[in-house]
């Protein structure tokens, strides 16, 4: 019997031994397009202080329920070697299409 409990633990300390564990993150941008014939609004003007190590994104019009909806802009922490690019509404055709902003 204290053989067999041995060998159940051997084999429980060599399989926890050889687990291997993945970590890691990732920022993944959603895939989403919003088309609209509606023309957005005029963005508004935003007042906003200047924070060391923080870049402030606008605040945008967003399409929801049929209607144009104001989403206060954010802070966000600073990517070393990046630049943020605001995201814009642009026109193709008849339609606009929301460009979503991102680090470059």
């Amino acid at each position: 019997m204290k053989k067999i409990a041995g060998l159940v633990f051997v084999t429980l300390l060599a399989g926890a031994g050889s687990a291997c564990v993945v970590r890691g993150s990732a920022h993944v941008a959603p895939v989403a397009v919003v088309e609209v014939e509606e023309e957005p609004p005029p963005p508004r003007q935003e007042r906003y202080e200047a924070r060391p190590g923080f870049v402030y994104i606008q605040g945008r019009w967003a399409y929801r329920g049929g209607r144009y909806v104001w989403v206060g802009g954010r802070y966000e922490r600073e990517r070393r070697n990046h630049q943020w690019v605001q995201g814009h509404w642009e026109r193709r055709g008849r339609r606009h299409v929301w460009i979503e902003g991102h680090w470059r």
